[in-house]
């Protein structure tokens, strides 16, 4: 593929601040102890559409179901302010939300999305400047149609913003929405008295307790890309994570050892190597009177492993997969999560985050977290002219520790998308020594 797949031009038709079709009554909301777990940070998400007619009437289609989708899902038309204990909190005014309609002169099948940084990132998913929520549908040259959002992740996770995408999708085709969302909070209240556990120093970290960044010492960047992983290849990493006795693994699991084992190749062998996985919390809390599956909102816990680099890279795959399912068990528990909330209860006003996106040890190396978008609901998001040929995440946050999401492909075939957002040299071992597995994209795969 030419640079063409990515040097192209992007013009701004319209924008518009699209408000909730039913305003509701100002009033704060406040965060769970889950949601102040995370930092300032937006998430990216895009589907691509083949051709489709009337242009116009779509994009009008999609700002009225959009205000309509609104009412029920309010927050996202909000906006974050601080409160007097400088922690966020959520002023539900019904600012709107920021909707651009856009034109990029390009046709579909030439979007290099292998490279989604130089394709994608500033091009087709808006940068959020206000509010919580925004929305950019572009027209292509082709016909195609590609729609772009950008959240705050302190709002909402990716199941929650999943919710939303299907709700607005199912109320442009005039049906009811599946899943009504719940804001309440109380759900996530701690426990009288507080329950704490050591664990929770060992998996989160109070920020004020790190020690203030050295700009004297160089930080690479990370490096956004787009894989796809057929069916045989998970099978088979499955197939051999299950071998020496060991009880059937998960796909993710087995995934997520592989490329424990192949970052490990790239790490000074004195050095940790250390792997995280986000764990949604949602049927752990289960058991309340009221189900969390409408639960709007954060319920993550990102438990990790860490092991030498050397000892890590001479492991059978199996081997490795049981110190996954061993570090990821701690926290799919109902009481890990309500000593989580425990926890952050007992530390605030102070803000806490994960540990694996910090370094605090001499030889802690280099971290990635995977989380699972296994929900993610690419076949869902039909706003009446069809169904995506392809979805995605995008969270290119900044940080230092890598981030790999696994998402269903579009074409429903058992394949998988794989967005890795990674160190340079990270990606060169996928690419070198887990060719096999991870493919890079291209509109061949996607039959644009």
């Amino acid at each position: 593929m030419d640079s063409y797949g990515t040097n192209f031009s992007v013009s701004i038709k319209q924008k518009d601040v699209v408000v909730a079709a039913l305003p509701v009554q100002n009033h704060w909301l406040p965060m769970s102890n889950l949601d102040l777990l995370l930092p300032e940070l937006d998430v990216g998400v895009f589907f691509c559409y083949k051709k489709s007619d009337f242009y116009t009437e779509n994009v009008n289609l999609l700002k009225k179901s959009l205000a309509q989708a609104l009412s029920p899902f309010y927050p996202l038309a909000g906006e974050i302010v601080q409160n007097i204990h400088g922690e966020p909190e959520l002023l539900c005014n019904s600012r709107g939300v920021d909707f651009i309609h856009a034109y990029a002169d390009v046709m579909l099948k030439d979007i290099d999305l292998h490279h989604p940084d130089d394709s994608v990132k500033t091009k087709f998913v808006p940068v959020k400047k206000s509010g919580v929520f925004s929305v950019q549908v572009t027209e292509l040259n082709c016909g195609g149609l590609v729609i772009g959002c950008k959240f705050d992740h302190r709002v909402a996770d990716a199941y929650s913003m999943n919710m939303f995408l299907v709700a607005w999708a199912e109320i442009s085709k005039s049906e009811a929405i599946s899943t009504v969302p719940s804001f309440r909070r109380s759900m996530l209240n701690p426990r009288r008295p507080l329950l704490i556990d050591s664990l929770y120093d060992t998996l989160f970290v109070p920020l004020s307790s790190l020690p203030p960044p050295n700009p004297s010492v160089p930080t690479n960047p990370l490096i956004s890309r787009i894989y796809y992983v057929k069916s045989e290849a998970i099978n088979n990493l499955q197939s051999i994570s299950s071998l020496n006795g060991n009880p059937k693994r998960s796909k993710l699991v087995s995934l997520t050892a592989y490329l424990w084992r192949l970052m490990s190749e790239c790490e000074d062998g004195s050095k940790t190597c250390r792997m995280g996985v986000v764990v949604d919390g949602r049927k752990r809390l289960d058991k309340l009177s009221l189900p969390m599956e409408n639960y709007f909102g954060n319920i993550l816990s990102i438990p990790y492993g860490q092991v030498v680099s050397d000892q890590l890279r001479d492991m059978p795959l199996s081997q490795v997969t049981t110190l996954v399912d061993d570090f990821i068990n701690v926290a799919t528990t109902e009481d890990h999560f309500r000593g989580l909330i425990d926890w952050v209860e007992l530390k605030r006003p102070k803000q806490a985050v994960a540990k694996i996106y910090t370094k605090i040890e001499e030889n802690d190396g280099d971290a990635i977290v995977v989380s699972s978008g296994q929900r993610f609901p690419v076949e869902s998001v039909d706003f009446g002219w069809g169904k995506p040929r392809f979805g995605s995440y995008m969270f290119p946050w900044g940080g230092q520790t890598g981030y790999v999401m696994p998402m269903p492909s579009a074409k429903s075939n058992g394949d998988w998308i794989v967005y890795m957002y990674l160190l340079e040299k990270h990606l060169e071992i996928v690419e070198t020594k887990g060719s096999e597995v991870f493919h890079p994209l291209n509109s061949t795969y996607l039959d644009f």
